[in-house]
Order: structure tokens, then C-alpha cells, then sequence
């Protein structure tokens, strides 16, 4: 399934297995590194394009190999989260960032109400829409749902580094992240940790605040240091990793998308 609606809702939002099965839907804000043309490159510089601070390195090659293994359908973010955050609300100063930890967007200065709209419209809304247009077939069809939301995360951040390796995420609803933490000691190679390297009161929780917990579904979000994703053989890797958490986590919980619950 292709959301079609505009040519902006199909260069801001890629949908891949749209009617994947499985009881999982994964979504990937931050998939993409690309800027489209009408914002001449927010004024970066080409090494800052390429960072960290604008997409999750890893996040969607991860994302696609869990797509595959649990046949689960895959929402991926086609725009740089510079331009507009998909993780974030239009009033949050985050959404349109000024600066991304020492990185200047000088794009993203002084923008209108006009400007900022705009954003929204071609970017967030497109990427809302797809997510609650799955969502809303799941239910029609009475498919159980869990949402996981896919990120990674920099070694180094304002010059520390961050000893975790692998971060389970959630808002109110904890119950799938309990879970996986629960199955946790199967990886005991890997730090793991609970709403690190970030939490709620950082305001990365709004994908599960409106598409999880809004629409009744368990919901988590996993972040993984970008150093471990390096290479294609490390991004594989670490999705069976990731799904030697999510399976018994999965197996363990009662959904509650399902319309019956």
C-alpha cells in the first residue's frame, strides 16, 4: 500500500508490507537522511546531512529485517527529521529544530506560521495518516496489534559517551517493554536499559502517546546505539537480537487492538 493522496504524501512516507499479517506494526520516524529540494539543504553542511542528527543510521535496515521476519507491516519516514520530526507535535520547538545538539540548522530559523504549516502538511500529516490508515484496517479486520517503534541513538552526545547499548522506551503503557526487558538476561552480551538513552520527559514518546496508547495497542519504542549498525551484517545481526526480545514479549502478552478486547 502506497499513500497517494498528494506527490507529497508519497515522497514523505514509505509503506512497506502493508498488509503484512503479523501481530506486529513497526514504524521508523527517522529512516531517512533526504531533504527535499524546495529546502536547499537547510543551509547545512554536507557532514552534518550525513549525521546522526538528521535520521537514525540503521534505524530502517533494522526495521525492514524485522518487517520480514514477523511479517509485519513497516511505516518509514522519507524525509530528514531536520526538516520536520515525525516523533514530535507541530508545537514542539523540536519538530522544526533550530539546533540538533551542537549542529546549527539555519533553515529551520525564524520560520513563519506559513513555513511551519507547510511542514506539517507535507510531511507529519502524510506520515500520520499512513500509520492510522493500517491501524484502522488492522482493526476492521480484527488483526491484534502491537506497535514498535524503531530508532538509533549516537555514542557520543555533547561530548560524553553513553555506556547503553540498547534502550526499551515507553510512556504510561509499559507492558510490552516489560516484557522485553523480561527477556532481557537471552542477550547478555548487550547493556540494556529501561528509558534510556532517553524517556518520556525528553519528549520522544509521541509516537506511542498517539499512535499506541491513542488507539489502545501495547506499544514500545527500541533504540539502538548506531555504532553497533555500522555494516549490513551488523544491522541483521542486531534485528535477531531484537527479536530475541520481541518474540517471547510478544508470546507473553494478551494484544489489545484486537476489536474483541
Amino acid at each position: 500500500m502506497q499513500v497517494s493522496d498528494s506527490h507529497a504524501q508519497d515522497t514523505a512516507v514509505e509503506v512497506v508490507n502493508a498488509d503484512g499479517s503479523g501481530q506486529v506494526l513497526l514504524l521508523c520516524e527517522h529512516a531517512s537522511n533526504h531533504i527535499p529540494d524546495r529546502y536547499q539543504g537547510l543551509g547545512l553542511q554536507q557532514e552534518h546531512r550525513l549525521s546522526h542528527a538528521a535520521w537514525d543510521p540503521g534505524a530502517r535496515a533494522v526495521a525492514l529485517h524485522l518487517s520480514r521476519a514477523l511479517d509485519a507491516p513497516l511505516v518509514a519516514g522519507r524525509v530528514s527529521r531536520l526538516v520536520y520530526d515525525c516523533n514530535r507535535p507541530p508545537e514542539a520547538p523540536s519538530a522544526m529544530p533550530e539546533k540538533s545538539e551542537l549542529i546549527e540548522v539555519p533553515g529551520n530559523r525564524d520560520l513563519t506560521d506559513a513555513q511551519r504549516q507547510e511542514r506539517v502538511a507535507t510531511v507529519y500529516a502524510p506520515f500520520c495518516a499512513a500509520t492510522t490508515k493500517l491501524i484502522e484496517a488492522r482493526k476492521a479486520a480484527n488483526v491484534p496489534t502491537v506497535l514498535v517503534t524503531m530508532h538509533s541513538f549516537t555514542r557520543h552526545y555533547y561530548g560524553k559517551e553513553r555506556a547503553v547499548e540498547i534502550g526499551i522506551l515507553h510512556d504510561s503503557d509499559s507492558r510490552l517493554a516489560d516484557a522485553m526487558l523480561a527477556a532481557a538476561p537471552a542477550l547478555p552480551h548487550r547493556r540494556i536499559e529501561r528509558n534510556e538513552p532517553y524517556g518520556p520527559q525528553d519528549g520522544v514518546t509521541h509516537s506511542l502517546q498517539i499512535h499506541g496508547i491513542a488507539h489502545g495497542l501495547d506499544n514500545v519504542m527500541i533504540e539502538i546505539r548506531n555504532d553497533l549498525l555500522s555494516t549490513p551484517a551488523d544491522e541483521e545481526a542486531l534485528a535477531e537480537e531484537m527479536l530475541t526480545l520481541l518474540r517471547p514479549a510478544l508470546a507473553a502478552l494478551t494484544p489489545k487492538g484486537d476489536t474483541n478486547a
